[in-house]
C-alpha cells in the first residue's frame, strides 16, 4: 500500500511541475504544432495499452453481473451529472463560471479503469465484475460524455468547441476507441510482453498523460488562463472537490447496502462509480472544448483526480482490514 501511495504522490508533484512549466513557458508557434502531433499519438498510445491490458475471459466473467453493471452506470453517467446540475446556484458564486463549467465536465465523465481495478483488488473486492464495469464505463463515454455535456451546457457556446457533437463523437471514437479496440485485439501477441514489462508500462501511461496536460494547458496559458482563474478559486475548487466526493462516496455505499448488494460487489460498486477518469477526461476535453476553456476546465479533473486516489487508498484499506476473514498476515503483504 506504501508503495502504491508513494506512486501516486510522485505523480501529483510531476503533474504540478507540468503545470507550473506550461505557466511558464508554454509550447507556442511551431513548438505547439509538434507537441500537438506529439499528443495525438500518445493519447493512441496511452488507449492501445488500455485495450491491450483488458482480458476476455474477465469482460466474459464480469459481464454476467448486469445488476452491479446498471448501479454503475447509473452513478457514474445520471447520479454524478444531476449532482453538478443541482448544485449550480451554489457553485457558480463560489468558482466563477469557467471553474464550474470544468466541474459539470468533471461530473459526466467515464470513471477510471486502472485505479478502480486496482483498488478493488486490495480491498477484496470483485475484481472481474470491476474489470468490467470500469472498461465499458470508458467506451460508453465516448457517445454519452459529449451527450451530456452539449445538453447541460447547451447555452455555453463559448466553452464549447466549435465542432459538432457528430463530429466530436467521430473524433474522440478516432482517437480513443480505436486504439482501444486495435490493443485489445493484439492483446495474444503483446499481453505476454505486457506483464513483464508493467512499470514500463505504467510509465508511458503516465507520461502520456503528463504530455497531454503540458498541451492542453500551454493553450490555455496563451489564453489567459491565470487572468481568468485566481487563487482564491482554486482554494475553493478544492473545498468543493472534496465535499463532492464526499457526498459521492456516502451516498454511494448507503444505496448499495440499502439495495442488498454482497460485500464484495458494494467494494466494486463504490470504487467504479465514485471515480473519474483523468485518462479520458484530459484527450476528450481538447476535442469538446475551446483552446481559451480548457484549462480551467481541466483544473477540478486534476484536484478530483488526486484526491479519489488518497481517500480511495484509505478507503480500501478500510475495507480489507474490517474483512470478515481478513488476517494479519494478508493485511501486511499489502
Amino acid at each position: 500500500m506504501s508503495k502504491l501511495r508513494l506512486l501516486f504522490d510522485r505523480f501529483t508533484l510531476i503533474l504540478i511541475v507540468v503545470v507550473i512549466a506550461a505557466s511558464v513557458v508554454p509550447a507556442h508557434g511551431l513548438g505547439a504544432v509538434f507537441f500537438e502531433w506529439l499528443t495525438t499519438a500518445a493519447i493512441a498510445l496511452l488507449f492501445f495499452l488500455h485495450g491491450a491490458k483488458l482480458s476476455r475471459e474477465a469482460i466474459i466473467a464480469g459481464a454476467m453481473h448486469w445488476r452491479l453493471h446498471g448501479v454503475v452506470f447509473l452513478w457514474t453517467f445520471v447520479i454524478f451529472p444531476i449532482l453538478g446540475w443541482m448544485l449550480r446556484p451554489v457553485l457558480l458564486p463560489l468558482l466563477g463560471e469557467p471553474l464550474y463549467i470544468g466541474v459539470v465536465y468533471l461530473c459526466v465523465l467515464p470513471g477510471t479503469v486502472q485505479s478502480a481495478i486496482a483498488f478493488t483488488s486490495i480491498a477484496r473486492g470483485n475484481v472481474p465484475a470491476a474489470v468490467c464495469a470500469a472498461s465499458a464505463s470508458s467506451i460508453v463515454g465516448i457517445v454519452i460524455t459529449p451527450l451530456l455535456l452539449q445538453f447541460m451546457l447547451s447555452a455555453d457556446t463559448q466553452a464549447l468547441g466549435n465542432s459538432s457533437l457528430l463530429g466530436a463523437i467521430l473524433k474522440i471514437s478516432i482517437q480513443i476507441l480505436l486504439p482501444f479496440v486495435l490493443g485489445h485485439w493484439m492483446r495474444p501477441v503483446i499481453g505476454p510482453w505486457m506483464a513483464k514489462h508493467r512499470k514500463l508500462v505504467v510509465g508511458v501511461d503516465q507520461g502520456s498523460i503528463l504530455l497531454v496536460v503540458y498541451t492542453a494547458f500551454s493553450e490555455s496559458v496563451i489564453s489567459g488562463l491565470w487572468q481568468t482563474v485566481p487563487p482564491d478559486a482554486l482554494l475553493m475548487l478544492f473545498v468543493v472537490c472534496c465535499a463532492l466526493l464526499a457526498l459521492v462516496l456516502i451516498l454511494n455505499t448507503w444505496s448499495t447496502r440499502r439495495l442488498g448488494f454482497r460485500r464484495a460487489d458494494e467494494i466494486t460498486i463504490v470504487f467504479c462509480g465514485s471515480k473519474k477518469s483523468m485518462a479520458t477526461g484530459v484527450p476528450m476535453a481538447q476535442v469538446l472544448f475551446s483552446a481559451a476553456a480548457i484549462g480551467p476546465v481541466l483544473l477540478p479533473l486534476m484536484i478530483f483526480h488526486q484526491i479519489q486516489l488518497m481517500v480511495c487508498a484509505v478507503l480500501a484499506q478500510h475495507y480489507l482490514r474490517s474483512a470478515p476473514d481478513a488476517s494479519p498476515a494478508r493485511q501486511a503483504a499489502v
